[in-house]
C-alpha cells in the first residue's frame, strides 16, 4: 500500500515507519530500500483486502498521476462489503490497474462491486502477442455503415491490410440475402474517405490472449507502455473485435471529468 495513518493522516511510507491501515485498523510496517519500491505491508504478511495484489512501479507511476486524495480510496458497497480502489476520481470513476494474471471469478466480483469501473492493463508482457492491423472507419460513420470488413488474424496478409465489400452492392433485394459472387475491395481504394472520419479505430488480432479482458463488462484498456493506451472494443453488430488507440493524456484528463467510465474519450475536450 502506498498509504498508511500516521497520527490519524494518510502518509507515504518512510524508514522504520509504524501505522495503521485505513481499511482494518491492523499495524502496517514500512518496508522502505533499493530493490523495491517505498511502501506499507501489513504485520504479519496480513491483508485485509484479498483483491489487492503486490504493487509494481508501473502500479505506482501510474495512481502518481492522480491527486493523492483519489489514490487508495475505500468503497463500501449496500451490503457492508469494503475494498480499496487503486483509483476513485472525484466524479465517482474507479479505475484498477491490473499487472497480474486475474481469474473470471475475480474480475467479475469487481465488475459488480464497483460497477463504474474502468481496467487499465499491464500489456507489456504480451506485446509480442498482440498486432495492430489497418484502420478503420469511426463506426458512427456514413461510410461504415455500408461496409463489412473481413476478419483480420495473423498470417493473413490480405485482411490484414483491409479487405471488405460493400452492403449496398452484394444484397439481393428481392431475397435480402448476400449474392454468392461477390467482389472484395482493398482498403487502398476508400483510404481517403476513412481518413476523413479515422478517429483510432484498427484491426488487431491478440494471439493466447487472457480470455477474461475480452468477456469485460467494464471497459478494458491496455498500456503497451507508449504514449497511448488500447481500448478492447466491438466494432459493429457483426462482432467484427476492434481496438482504439486514446492517447493516456486524454484518458487522465476525461476521467476526471466524465461520470460514467463508458464516456471516456467519447465527446471532445480542449486539453490544458
Amino acid at each position: 500500500m502506498q498509504f498508511a495513518l500516521v497520527d490519524g493522516k494518510r502518509v507515504e511510507a518512510f524508514i522504520k515507519g509504524r501505522g495503521i491501515c485505513p481499511l482494518c485498523n491492523s499495524v502496517m510496517i514500512a518496508k522502505c530500500g533499493q530493490r523495491h519500491i517505498n511502501h506499507w505491508a501489513h504485520h504479519r504478511d496480513r491483508n485485509c483486502d484479498p483483491w489487492w495484489e503486490n504493487e509494481t512501479k508501473w502500479h505506482r507511476e501510474w495512481k502518481n498521476k492522480f491527486p493523492e486524495e483519489c489514490r487508495e480510496v475505500s468503497h463500501t458497497a449496500d451490503d457492508g462489503e469494503i475494498h480499496r480502489a487503486d483509483v476513485k476520481t472525484h466524479t465517482g470513476i474507479v479505475i484498477e490497474f491490473q499487472h497480474s494474471n486475474m481469474s473470471d471469478e475475480e474480475r467479475i466480483s469487481r465488475e459488480e462491486f464497483y460497477k463504474n469501473l474502468v481496467w487499465v492493463i499491464d500489456g507489456r508482457g504480451f506485446r509480442k502477442n498482440f498486432d495492430f492491423y489497418h484502420k478503420l472507419p469511426d463506426p458512427k460513420s456514413a461510410i461504415a455503415q455500408d461496409i463489412v470488413w473481413k476478419e483480420a488474424k495473423r498470417h493473413k496478409n490480405g485482411a490484414n491490410t483491409g479487405l471488405f465489400y460493400r452492403k449496398s452492392k452484394v444484397i439481393d433485394h428481392n431475397s435480402n440475402r448476400i449474392i454468392e459472387d461477390y467482389e472484395l475491395h482493398a482498403l487502398c481504394k476508400i483510404e481517403n474517405e476513412i481518413d476523413l472520419s479515422y478517429n483510432g479505430y484498427h484491426q488487431y488480432d491478440w494471439t493466447h490472449p487472457r480470455q477474461t479482458w475480452l468477456e469485460a463488462k467494464c471497459p478494458v484498456y491496455i498500456d503497451f507502455g507508449d504514449d497511448y493506451l488500447v481500448k478492447l472494443e466491438m466494432y459493429d453488430s457483426s462482432g467484427l473485435k476492434c481496438i482504439r488507440f486514446v492517447m493516456k493524456r486524454k484518458f487522465i484528463h476525461d476521467v476526471t471529468v466524465e461520470t460514467d467510465a463508458c464516456a471516456i474519450a467519447t465527446r471532445f475536450y480542449p486539453i490544458k
